[in-house]
């Protein structure tokens, strides 16, 4: 199991939400540069890094910060939030990020998804964010008709490899991963599964392995001490 730290990033701190609530919001750890340092200390293969003002604004907001992460980094970033442009996929190419998430923009913008896995195929994840089974967009603050299994589907069809899966009602809440969606949505395509959301421990982590997860993102259990990157691949 490769576990995956998460930096989100609002105004340039570091935090975590509940829920996805923009409301509920919680200063975590120290700063994202002094944080990234300490995860990949701790042994981190790859951290994930999210632009939360990109995800709601529609545009890397965050960029400088996030270029000055990737260039202190020795291991892969993964970077998500905002990403709806072909320039910005070559901006954060060009800071050094080795994958990048796609959410509302592989939802609502088929034409710039197809044109990102046509010339970024190696970089491009596809984030399904969903609520009750539905995807949610814009930083998880609009909620589609659009049935999860359903959108994945479809973005196998479209070449798409790899797919972060988050639950939001459990994302900060450390009740759990939704093992279920998880197998069903394993059961529905062939796509490289990434889970996120509700992760409290490493007992979670082995109850994902065991259905086949290979990387999961953890947030809140890092920074609360109850997953630890040192053990996680022991």
């Amino acid at each position: 199991m490769k576990i995956l730290p998460a930096i989100d990033l609002i105004d340039g701190k570091c935090v975590r939400l509940y829920q996805g609530d923009f409301s509920k919001t919680t200063q975590v750890g120290s700063d994202p540069e002094s944080q990234l340092a300490t995860f990949i200390k701790d042994g981190a293969e790859i951290v994930h890094i999210v632009d939360l003002d990109g995800a709601r604004n529609g545009e890397a907001r965050q960029y400088d910060l996030i270029k000055k992460l990737c260039a202190n980094s020795t291991v892969p970033i993964q970077v998500g939030g905002g990403i709806r442009s072909l320039d910005t996929i070559q901006k954060l190419v060009n800071a050094g990020a080795d994958r990048l998430v796609l959410g509302t923009a592989a939802l609502e913008d088929e034409t710039f998804l197809k044109a990102a896995l046509r010339q970024y195929a190696d970089y491009i994840v596809v984030g399904i964010d969903a609520k009750d089974g539905k995807v949610a967009t814009r930083g998880w603050e609009t909620l589609s008709e659009i049935d999860y299994i359903d959108f994945a589907k479809k973005m196998e069809v479209l070449g798409v490899k790899t797919i972060v899966f988050t639950d939001i009602s459990r994302d900060g809440t450390m009740t759990g991963p939704n093992v279920q969606a998880l197998v069903d949505l394993m059961e529905a395509v062939s796509c490289k599964i990434v889970a996120s959301g509700g992760i409290k421990d490493n007992d979670d982590l082995k109850a994902l392995e065991e259905i086949g997860i290979e990387e999961a993102i953890v947030g809140k259990a890092i920074y609360e001490g109850k997953v630890t990157l040192k053990g996680a691949s022991q």
